[in-house]
């Protein structure tokens, strides 16, 4: 589909959503290229409806400042830091999926039926789902000495962003695109851009749109974006997040060290991920640090 067309299919989304829930309705702003591009989109449209920014600590600085420099949007801050959570859940790494089995697992403990269900897929009832179970190479993480959990993003945007709509009445309109994840097209093929009847209603206008599309249109209307994406970043999420690392070469750790080598360190060492991509093998973009120290 052309993109002209799918600016035509995001609007229409958009008005639908609008006017279901009478005007209350608010853009989840994150200051990446999607969310800056569906807020153009959306004031477009009304002009009146507000950005959130959920400034959890975790995200760059450029998306930060890009945010406070956004009219008519908030910033909003969850109750527990990354530190707080990642010690009294564990830390997220490999997937969502991977740290949610792998938290269930040992918090059943060895012998219950998750247990059985995440090792090795069997259910109940003796049939076996290979999508239940943990991979084998990321076993390991059931004796790992620390903890893993994929709570994070639910502590540090899901609820600020539950309390913000309990107490303003307006419902999300988020810049997520279906191609995004798994997950994420599965949400879309269920409930397709606008999920009405969900616990937190959400609308996707973006749904159908690739990064071709998004780049495309904030080039041809000029729009501002952070400077992050100038340094070799394609995503933008959370800068301590280990979601996905084990994926890309050279991964978000091996760029965060030579685009902003105090954050690294502040990740590496204080909130001890150095030892955690150890355990799990996966780079994290130290010896480029070193580099560019012995170089400077």
């Amino acid at each position: 589909m052309p993109l002209d067309l799918k600016i035509e299919w995001a609007k229409r989304a958009i008005r639908t959503w609008y006017e279901r829930w009478d005007g209350l309705v608010y853009v989840a702003f994150s200051a990446g290229l999607d969310s800056t591009v569906l807020l153009h989109l959306v004031r477009s449209m009304y002009p009146e409806v507000p950005a959130v920014f959920w400034d959890t600590g975790l995200e760059f600085p450029e998306l930060r400042n890009l945010a406070k420099e956004t009219e008519n949007c908030e910033l909003r801050r969850p109750k527990l830091t990354f530190l707080q959570v990642i010690d009294k859940y564990g830390y997220p790494v490999v997937s969502k999926r991977v740290a949610q089995y792998v938290h269930e697992a040992r918090t059943g403990g060895e012998g219950s039926n998750i247990w059985r269900l995440r090792t090795t897929g069997v259910k109940n009832d003796g049939t076996v789902s290979r999508k239940s179970a943990i991979p084998k190479k990321w076993q390991k993480l059931l004796t790992a000495p620390f903890a893993v959990s994929d709570r994070c993003c639910n502590v540090m945007k899901k609820r600020p962003a539950a309390r913000y709509e309990k107490e303003t009445g307006r419902k999300a309109i988020v810049g997520v695109t279906a191609s995004e994840s798994e997950q994420r097209w599965i949400t879309y093929r269920k409930y397709g851009c606008n999920a009405f009847d969900t616990k937190q209603p959400r609308s996707w206008p973006m749904a159908i749109w690739t990064r071709e599309d998004t780049e495309e249109y904030r080039t041809d209307h000029s729009l501002p974006y952070a400077s992050v994406y100038d340094m070799g970043y394609t995503r933008t999420g959370c800068v301590f997040c280990a979601f996905g690392a084990n994926m890309r070469n050279p991964n978000q750790f091996e760029l965060l060290a030579e685009t902003h080598p105090k954050l690294h360190s502040y990740c590496m060492e204080q909130c001890g991920l150095r030892d955690v991509l150890a355990f799990c093998g996966i780079r994290d973009g130290c010896d480029r640090q070193q580099k560019l120290f012995t170089t400077e």
